[in-house]
């Protein structure tokens, strides 16, 4: 599906009449200036850096000064405003770009009224995509209520699949804890963690967001797509304890993998300091038995060295069995 950049569309990413049947793409500026003072219901997608539409926000959209602001505003968070007879809603969603990380996320600004829906994007929004598509397969909205629902509903969809693969991979980290490659799974968890803060950090204000939605007493909205607005804010919710689910297992890993790492390394410390143990009084005789001086019992014995050597194993087989006496090892 066409997307184009700025340059000859000017910001223009898409527009359509959402009334028609079916609806009608609008492909130029002028279309999208005549639907946008028309009676009809229209939505125009444009992309934040294009120079054109920044400059009919300001020139030519007749909103007011506070939405053309929310409207263009390099950072957002999750909200939802009432202005006038509209609804301003700033919207986060996962970054599915090739190559991005899905805990970058990305906003999407909409003002929205009874016939006119106008969305701003910095990059490119997989639901928006399928919004497209739906509107050209016949099986898109035809007001704006029914706009703004689907595509809450969409951006939330598109959430599931990126909780579900990080579950799966602390499911399988905690599976390597257990294992040799301990070290390996250090990495991973701080990844894994990293998303999960970073997903919530915009998520869980996107779910008081779509609640306010609700409450707002807007006579555009009728009753059944505040239902179904309940209905995504409570899958919003979800998605936020599904992420604090992870973020606690995350740090029940982390311990768990703390303690067995401590254990190990305490358990060759031991290990060490026995065979330490063990061999400090051979040292102590070799090293006496070695010093270049006179009078060195043996040195002219031929059968010295043997003997050194089986009172060396005596002394070391009488250590270890003190040490188990004493349960040492």
């Amino acid at each position: 599906m066409n997307d184009p950049s700025d340059g000859a569309s000017g910001g223009l990413i898409c527009a359509y009449r959402l009334d028609g049947e079916p609806a009608a793409a609008i492909t130029d500026w002028d279309a999208v200036r005549a639907a946008w003072a028309g009676e009809g219901t229209v939505w125009i997608h444009l992309d934040h850096a294009g120079a054109v539409s920044r400059r009919w926000h300001h020139e030519e959209s007749g909103l007011d000064p506070l939405v053309v602001s929310a409207l263009v505003a390099e950072e957002t968070r999750p909200r939802a405003e009432p202005i006038g007879d509209g609804l301003l809603l700033n919207l986060r969603a996962v970054n599915l770009n090739p190559g991005a990380d899905p805990d970058d996320m990305v906003s999407i600004r909409i003002y929205a009224d009874a016939r006119r829906v106008v969305s701003v994007r910095l990059r490119r929004l997989m639901a928006i995509v399928d919004m497209r598509s739906a509107i050209e397969a016949g099986t898109g909205p035809q007001t704006t209520e029914a706009f703004l629902q689907q595509l809450v509903a969409k951006l939330t969809d598109r959430m599931w699949p990126v909780i579900e693969a990080l579950e799966g991979r602390l499911d399988d980290v905690e599976e390597l804890v257990v294992e040799i490659r301990k070290f390996e799974t250090r990495s991973v968890l701080a990844v894994i963690r990293q998303q999960a803060i970073g997903l919530r950090r915009y998520i869980a204000p996107q779910r008081e967001a779509l609640t306010r939605i609700v409450g707002i007493e807007a006579g555009w909205i009728g009753d059944r797509v505040r239902r179904q607005f309940r209905e995504s804010a409570d899958r919003v919710t979800r998605i936020v304890e599904d992420l604090d689910t992870i973020r606690e297992r995350a740090a029940v890993v982390q311990d768990e993998l703390s303690n067995r790492l401590s254990e190990e390394m305490n358990r060759r410390m031991y290990a060490l300091s026995v065979i330490a143990g063990i061999f400090l009084p051979l040292s102590l005789l070799t090293g006496l038995l070695g010093i270049n001086v006179a009078g060195i019992p043996g040195a002219e014995e031929p059968s010295a060295f043997l003997i050194v050597c089986g009172l060396l194993v005596v002394i070391a087989i009488l250590e270890i069995f003190i040490f188990r006496k004493m349960r040492w090892f």
